[in-house]
């Protein structure tokens, strides 16, 4: 169930979208420059993702099998493509004919191409969190990743089936599932042996930045004061998340990175 935008005023409606329309085009060069500067200021560092294979029969050997490394993830490389992912994002949502589609979707109250791209880079965002805190398995990291996708589904389904004011299932359903990954990684910070101090930083910091995006949903459902107005909601998603890339992208440039 989708909805018209509640005004009486086109023209403010008008001149909120195309404030839109320059904002999404200042913050897409903002995440492209980033991009960038992390493509050509990163060094060569790389995690191992490593998987235990089977080597014979499970029951007979009951063997532990050994780890071995399956690919290493290139640290510099994968923060640039969750900020070359925004950037996409935004760039195509400020140039027409893909700005129309857009500004049509926010008239009913949705944004599909947002939920496309958390879907994606969020989810790089938390393996690379998860990674830092020394979570290296691939099942591991498949799961993480899938989890935080659904909890992003959800926020999509949540959307575009209900009317603000109305039933939050969807939105509570998307809320237990993303709490999954952080609470797998807080796990590990807790039985590491000594993580630095950086990466309990970028724990806590990222994990209030995305919880806010479930904040910034709820108060539009809820219609709270100035989120009664879906475009202020959107302006708001817009700038947390060029809030949360960045400090993430910065955050690992300066303690991982720079070295």
């Amino acid at each position: 169930m989708t909805r018209m935008l509640d005004t009486d005023d086109e023209t403010v409606t008008r001149a909120k979208l195309v404030g839109l329309g320059r904002f999404n085009l200042i913050v897409g060069l903002l995440h492209l420059a980033q991009a960038a500067a992390m493509f050509a200021l990163s060094n060569d560092l790389s995690f191992p993702i490593t998987a235990s294979f089977l080597t014979g029969d499970p029951v007979m050997t009951r063997g532990v099998p050994t780890p071995e490394v399956v690919f290493e993830l290139p640290i510099g490389p994968t923060v640039a493509s969750f900020l070359l992912l925004a950037a996409v994002d935004h760039l195509l949502m400020a140039t027409q004919p893909v700005r129309q589609w857009y500004e049509a979707n926010l008239r009913q109250g949705m944004n599909i191409a947002r939920w496309v791209e958390y879907a994606i880079s969020a989810s790089v965002m938390l393996i690379l969190i998860a990674t830092l805190s020394g979570i290296w398995d691939l099942a591991a990291v498949i799961g993480l990743f899938a989890a935080n996708s659904a909890m992003i589904l959800f926020g999509w389904l949540q959307e575009k089936d209900h009317q603000p004011g109305g039933d939050l299932t969807a939105f509570w359903f998307g809320t237990v599932i993303g709490l999954v990954p952080w609470l797998a990684i807080g796990a590990y910070l807790l039985a590491g042996n000594d993580p630095p101090g950086f990466v309990y930083g970028i724990f806590v910091s990222l994990f209030v930045l995305f919880s806010s995006f479930g904040v910034n949903q709820w108060l539009q459902y809820r219609q709270v004061g100035r989120w009664r107005d879906y475009l202020f909601g959107e302006r708001a998603y817009i700038v947390l998340s060029l809030v949360a890339k960045s400090l993430l992208a910065w955050q690992i440039f300066a303690n991982v990175l720079r070295s």
